[in-house]
C-alpha cells in the first residue's frame, strides 16, 4: 500500500505540511518496501486555484492509497474521495515518520469531510 504524506521537506524526520493542496511536496510511503518516494507539488504551490485538485490528482496518480495531511479543504476532499483516497486529517506537529507510524498502528482514524473551507492557506 502505498501512503502519502504532505511534507514540508524531503526526508521522512521533515515535518508534516499542515496545508494539503499548497504542500512543499508529498513523501510516498509504500509499506510493502517501507521506502519513500518525493514527489513535488510545485504545480499545487504555484496555482492561483485549485491546488487541492491538482495535489490530490498527484497523490492519484502516484497510487497513493490513503493520505496523511493537516487539513484538506472541500474541494481536494472530493477530489481524494472520487480516487478511492482515504483521507486522514489532523497530523501537523508530527514527522512524516511519526505520522505514519501512527497510521500503521491504529491511531489515526479517517475523516467523513474536509475541515477548512475552500482557499484555506
Amino acid at each position: 500500500m502505498k501512503i502519502s504524506i504532505s511534507s514540508q521537506g524531503s526526508n521522512p524526520d521533515s515535518a508534516v505540511d499542515p496545508r494539503f493542496g499548497r504542500a512543499a511536496q508529498f513523501l510516498i510511503y509504500d509499506t510493502d518496501t517501507a521506502s519513500y518516494e518525493v514527489i513535488s507539488n510545485s504545480q499545487g504551490q504555484e496555482a492561483a486555484q485549485g491546488a487541492g485538485i491538482k495535489a490530490a490528482e498527484t497523490i492519484s496518480r502516484c497510487g497513493a492509497q490513503v493520505l496523511i495531511t493537516g487539513h484538506c479543504g472541500p474541494k481536494a476532499f472530493s477530489t481524494l474521495k472520487a480516487a478511492g483516497i482515504e483521507v486522514i486529517i489532523g497530523a501537523e506537529g508530527l514527522s512524516v515518520s511519526q505520522a505514519v507510524d501512527k497510521y500503521k498502528s491504529g491511531q489515526f482514524d479517517a475523516t467523513n469531510s474536509s475541515d477548512v473551507r475552500g482557499h484555506w492557506k
